[in-house]
């Protein structure tokens, strides 16, 4: 799909086409109100009975001086708007689009965009990436290129991209919306992973070694084309390295939660031998910081020639909780934090009332969570140091890159909540039936609410992502 097409499109799922003057005015008051430094509450002021109202000589002021505006005062304003609006932003007029286009490609958009949800939904086709909107509670749908996305294993959302794995195991970089798309290395460069072929030679099969460089569990599995992705992967990340302006992929997999990498234009993944049972990982000032699940943190230099890993944080406890998530994340005021998700199983009763004799009828019970745990990391004593309240700041904990973002900076939502999906890390087939575990959490009480009432397909799992307008090619190309 062409530029051009795409960004038609954008605007059609947008609403731009069809935008209708109230929703025109609450746009351009928006800006103006950034503009003069006023709070966008002032919209209130407005609005009568949702529609908004200018006095005539204040709209022909808006409709005469706003085109007039220069081209870095108009991107300074459009650099503040979440990426819905821009796009609305840039289809008002030909000096907005410009605007618009120019920051698009500079990638100089404000960079703390609202998460979405994405899911799928089997009404809206099997090629329909559906985005629930946290700021403006509405749903987008967005029609991808490639393999179908409900026949995907989604195992992460970073920055703007989705990595999943089709119906022959192999991972692809998506971006819903750009539309841009970039094929990983071969399953078959995993360091575990080994291709069977037919008469022919071609891969029919594939070996899984449950080999971590420190264990053998048992002999390889045989497993189908389709079916090594739900044993294999767990969660994966894309990250920019500032410094070269190259991406790198994260990616955690089995056996016991191994990590492997690769640089964009790698023909390979690297293997990362040096332990096991990481949950997590982030990247920060040159180095990838991955967390185990008993709080270790290990800390990687992925710029030399030869990988380094040091370790920062030792284990704070040496048996491994089933029913707990390990989350690590770098907060806005320069403190990272070790995030502790418990869940619980609720007891299953039959149509009677009664818990049955043998156990839940259900192959996996439908895991709630119940409390978030969050804790400051004293990198010098190498201790955890419990934290009551994130006063005014909001979690996002899931198969996305994990995230703590400024309440002030994000006015719709929850402040000192967490937004979470399901992310247990079970194989994803056997949750297939099960629930989704996905709402919000107020971490001062662990009381629980649901994001919307259930829109979704239990496959792939809906996750957070956060709308991301660069593209990857543009890139490798400043």
């Amino acid at each position: 799909m062409s530029t051009c097409t795409r960004a038609i499109t954008l605007s059609n799922i947008f609403g731009v086409v069809a935008l209708g003057p109230k929703h025109l005015w609450s746009l351009i008051i928006r800006i103006l109100l950034k503009l003069l430094g006023l709070p966008v509450s002032l919209m209130k002021k407005f609005r009568k009975d949702k529609h908004f109202y200018l006095p005539l000589m204040e709209l022909k002021t808006v409709v005469g001086t706003l085109p007039e505006l220069p081209q870095d005062v108009l991107m300074d304003i459009f650099a503040t708007l979440e990426i819905p609006d821009l796009v609305r932003a840039g289809s008002v007029c030909s000096s907005w689009h410009s605007a618009y286009t120019c920051l698009r490609d500079l990638g100089k958009y404000k960079q703390s965009q609202t998460p979405c949800l994405l899911y799928t939904s089997r009404s809206a086709g099997e090629n329909v990436a559906c985005l629930y909107s946290l700021v403006e509670n509405r749903i987008y749908k967005l029609t991808l290129s490639g393999p179908p996305i409900c026949r995907s294993l989604l195992i992460g959302s970073s920055n703007g991209w989705l990595i999943n794995a089709d119906d022959r195991s192999e991972l692809h970089l998506v971006n819903p919306i750009t539309g841009e798309q970039v094929d990983l290395p071969s399953v078959i460069t995993i360091e575990q992973v080994k291709p069977i072929t037919d008469g022919s030679g071609i891969i029919h099969k594939y070996k899984l070694s449950w080999y971590s460089g420190q264990h053998y569990d048992g002999t390889p599995t045989i497993y189908a084309l389709d079916k090594l992705r739900e044993q294999l992967y767990f969660k994966a990340f894309v990250f920019l390295d500032p410094c070269t302006r190259s991406y790198f992929v994260v990616l955690i997999h089995h056996p016991r939660f191994q990590l492997s990498f690769a640089r964009l234009g790698d023909d390979k993944w690297t293997w990362l031998p040096q332990n096991t049972e990481y949950r997590d990982c982030m990247y920060m000032d040159g180095l990838l910081y991955a967390l185990t699940a008993h709080g270790e943190i290990d800390a990687f230099d992925l710029t030399a020639s030869t990988v380094t890993m040091k370790v920062i944080m030792n284990k704070v406890q040496e048996d491994i909780v089933d029913f707990k998530s390990w989350y690590i994340i770098w907060a806005p005021w320069g403190d990272m934090l070790q995030v502790w998700r418990t869940f619980s199983v609720p007891e299953y009763k039959d149509r009677d009332g009664d818990v049955p004799e043998d156990g839940p009828v259900m192959p996996w019970p439908w895991f709630r969570t119940t409390k978030v745990t969050i804790y400051e990391v004293d990198l010098k004593a190498r201790e955890l140091v419990e934290t009551k309240s994130l006063s005014n700041h909001i979690l996002f904990l899931g198969h996305n890159n994990s995230l703590c973002l400024s309440a002030d900076e994000h006015p719709q939502l929850k402040a000192n909540h967490a937004y979470y999906t399901d992310d247990r890390s079970e194989p994803p087939v056997a949750l297939k039936s099960v629930h989704r575990d996905i709402g919000v959490l107020d971490l001062e009480n662990s009381s629980r609410k649901k994001i919307v009432s259930h829109i979704w397909s239990n496959w792939p799992s809906p996750t957070w992502i956060t709308l991301n307008l660069t593209k990857i090619t543009s890139a490798f190309s400043r």
